[in-house]
């Protein structure tokens, strides 16, 4: 069975939905699955999961576009992992990738292997420039945002509030809390 996924991050987006709708019917798709949902949430992409749970051994899951699968490489990867496991393939309709053949499969590895290169040589850059300002003082890092709120938890504190309820409150980490009033 072909079975298509698709995705978009916000509601509004309707169009480009409908057009993966399109492209997946087209490719072939006898059931869909369909959701808006942002990419960084991996947990409540409930769609995904009940694809990736229906597909039977031969089956081929399609997506318009990768991005519209995985948020990283790593999460591709796993979830390639759990196509195969099942026996199944993955086709990546703009790439004109198709896991279901050697070719398909070296060339996602290929594209996969680029991206985290990439993203490994971005970090480097990134870290190199935060040494440069800092050797500058001009890198100060981010703004402690749980010490700016040291009067606030000591006075829910005082209140008789329990860590967790003050994190919540505020808006800042249980750890956090804690910090400020061991200190």
């Amino acid at each position: 069975m072909i079975v298509g996924y698709a995705r978009t991050s916000t509601l509004d987006q309707t169009a480009g939905l409908e057009a993966q709708e399109r492209d997946l019917t087209k490719a072939g798709c006898e059931k869909l699955f369909v959701e808006q949902v942002s990419s960084v949430d991996v947990t409540a992409r409930e769609k995904l999961a009940e694809a990736l749970e229906f597909i039977r051994e031969g089956d081929v899951i399609v997506v318009t576009k990768l991005d519209r699968l995985a948020r990283s490489v790593a999460h591709m990867l796993e979830i390639q992992a759990d196509i195969e496991a099942k026996g199944a393939s993955l086709r990546i309709l703009d790439m004109n990738i198709d896991t279901g053949t050697p070719n398909g499969r070296l060339m996602l590895n290929v594209l996969g292997s680029v991206a985290q290169f990439e993203r490994e040589i971005m970090l480097e850059r990134q870290r190199e420039g935060i040494a440069k300002a800092k050797a500058k003082g001009k890198y100060k890092g981010r703004a402690p945002t749980a010490k700016a709120k040291a009067d606030e938890v000591a006075k829910l504190h005082a209140e008789g509030l329990g860590a967790t309820a003050i994190a919540k409150q505020l808006g800042i980490g249980r750890a956090s809390v804690y910090r400020i009033l061991a200190e």
